[in-house]
């Protein structure tokens, strides 16, 4: 693994770009993947969640924009509004720090259309960045020009790449030149996505950071059981016990998020809830509230574990057991950004036991049974 990003060869504006991010040294995946990039090879990446996949493709793209012309180069598709706004911002920083004048532009389903039509025309981006159905309205209203494209990142690729929504994402890199560079990035991708994005690809190289590790080794995962009447109780008690600067609740049905976020403020737990429903705006400012510190308890469902980062998240609490191990995953995967630590406490019963065992042997990891007494956590075997 490289030391430094100089050893990558990108251009000297870009590694400093990344210094005044305070970001020196590259990770694994960003090693493996930017000298790939910068080849315009066809790429398949799979590295944990918090392990730079954003930065392993946007940095040596910026070393392949020509910004002599005001035209779309690079797209980048993504799963869910959040993330769309959030590999956006990483861009403007990215772009801002080098001094590099990079373009972008966020595409996302529920916004207003001609405004869109009206920002491609006004600011031509190099890169956009948006979801697949709203990108193919645009192409075949011929108001977004594919053909000018170099670049094609599907991110999440394990949530994209799927029956029910990859139809539209042929339909897009059918539009584009035949010598376009293909990138498909992910923390999960079984032989499903992987014969769907070899199908769509040329001669990809497939580049893993860790062999059948998914998740960032600095998480430390726990489970205390709990009955369901008391789930909320033990929430609430496991609060006070681990203290979190910023911790994400998952629930399993986004309908009782209100009701979770209204209760924990009743404890004087200072939380905020995003759901589904929600307009952009009020998703934006909830984001951004968590975010500042505004709240320090973010209640979700599994819409914002898909790719959210937020740098300083410490704890993940599972009120709710996730019923799939790729959602354990992704919601484990909020905290431990980068080479930080966390911990993910899922709060379980009976029934949910066998299932942590699946997990434990996928993900090789073991989730520790803990008990609450007194107000703090131990093992059972020490009391």
């Amino acid at each position: 693994m490289k030391n430094n990003f100089n050893e990558l060869n990108l251009d000297s504006n870009i590694v400093l770009g990344l210094e005044k991010q305070g970001i020196t040294t590259p990770t694994e995946i960003q090693s493996l993947t930017i000298p790939n990039v910068l080849e315009n090879k066809d790429i398949i990446a799979e590295a944990y969640t918090g392990s730079g996949k954003t930065l392993a493709f946007v940095a040596p793209l910026f070393q392949k924009i020509d910004t002599s012309k005001r035209e779309s180069q690079v797209l980048i598709l993504a799963p869910t509004h959040e993330l769309v706004i959030q590999i956006t911002e990483q861009i403007k920083l990215l772009a801002k720090n080098s001094e590099i004048p990079v373009t972008s532009l966020s595409i996302i389903g529920e916004a207003s259309i001609e405004k869109q039509i009206k920002k491609i025309k006004e600011i031509k981006p190099h890169i956009v960045v948006g979801s697949a159905g709203r990108i193919l309205d645009l192409i075949k209203k011929k108001k977004f020009k594919p053909h000018t494209l170099k670049t094609i990142v599907i991110d999440e690729a394990d949530s994209l790449l799927v029956e029910e929504k990859i139809s539209p994402i042929k339909e897009i890199i059918k539009t584009t030149m035949r010598d376009r560079q293909l990138m498909i990035f992910s923390a999960t991708i079984n032989d499903k996505v992987l014969a769907s994005a070899t199908e769509l690809m040329k001669d990809p190289v497939i580049l893993k950071s860790k062999a059948k590790v998914a998740l960032n080794p600095n998480i430390t995962h726990m489970c205390i059981l709990s009955d369901r009447k008391d789930k909320f109780e033990t929430l609430r008690k496991l609060i006070n016990a681990t203290k979190p600067k910023k911790a994400i609740v998952f629930l399993n049905k986004g309908h009782e998020i209100e009701f979770i976020t209204q209760k924990l403020n009743y404890h004087k737990k200072n939380a905020i809830g995003i759901y589904g429903n929600m307009t952009k705006e009020q998703r934006k400012n909830a984001l951004d509230g968590f975010r500042n510190g505004k709240y320090n308890i973010l209640v979700s469902s599994d819409l914002s574990a898909r790719g959210l980062d937020i740098s300083d998240v410490t704890h993940i609490f599972n009120l709710d057991f996730p019923v799939k191990a790729k959602e354990y995953l992704h919601r484990a995967g909020r905290t431990a950004r980068g080479t930080a630590s966390g911990t993910c406490i899922s709060i379980v019963n009976e029934r949910d036991l066998a299932a942590i065992r699946i997990y434990e042997r996928e993900f090789n990891i073991e989730i520790e049974p803990k008990v609450l007494f007194e107000g703090k956590l131990y093992n059972p075997k020490d009391l």
